[in-house]
């Protein structure tokens, strides 16, 4: 995760989200679009919830592989991606690597898409010519 894709999750906080308050940049787009990407296949979903709901926080890569129909290669290209996305770290232990959540990241991106209980959404722009109608 890039240090500036960082500062645009850091900077929000759980009254005001930035994506419903102000419209994003190009790069700041860019960068959160490689975040949902991650998230947007159903075999890297599915590894982020195992991992994340793991007893003890962490979970070895020899226990994520049984539980889909693919290549441990396969797999790893997943894990990959979740990883270069900020959404999990890994640490290897002789010839094992073992993966956590960052939930920094995930509670962010909760916060970019929640908006206070109550607060009205944006009204759309009056044009002039639906002020003549």
């Amino acid at each position: 995760m890039s240090k500036q894709m960082l500062e645009v999750l850091g900077q929000q906080d759980a009254c005001c989200p930035g994506l419903l308050t102000a419209p994003l940049d190009e790069d700041q787009a860019a960068e959160l679009a490689r975040v949902f990407k991650a998230l947007g296949d159903p075999v890297r979903l599915r590894l982020l919830s195992m991992i994340a709901s793991r007893a003890g926080g962490e979970v070895c890569v020899c226990d994520l592989t049984p539980g889909f129909d693919l290549s441990q290669p396969t797999i790893s290209h997943h894990l990959k991606l979740l990883k270069q996305a900020g959404l999990i770290d890994s640490e290897r232990r002789g010839t094992w690597v073992y993966y956590r959540l960052l939930p920094q990241m995930t509670d962010r991106l909760a916060g970019i898409l929640t908006r206070s209980a109550g607060e009205p959404l944006p009204q759309p722009a009056q044009t002039s010519a639906g002020a003549a109608s």
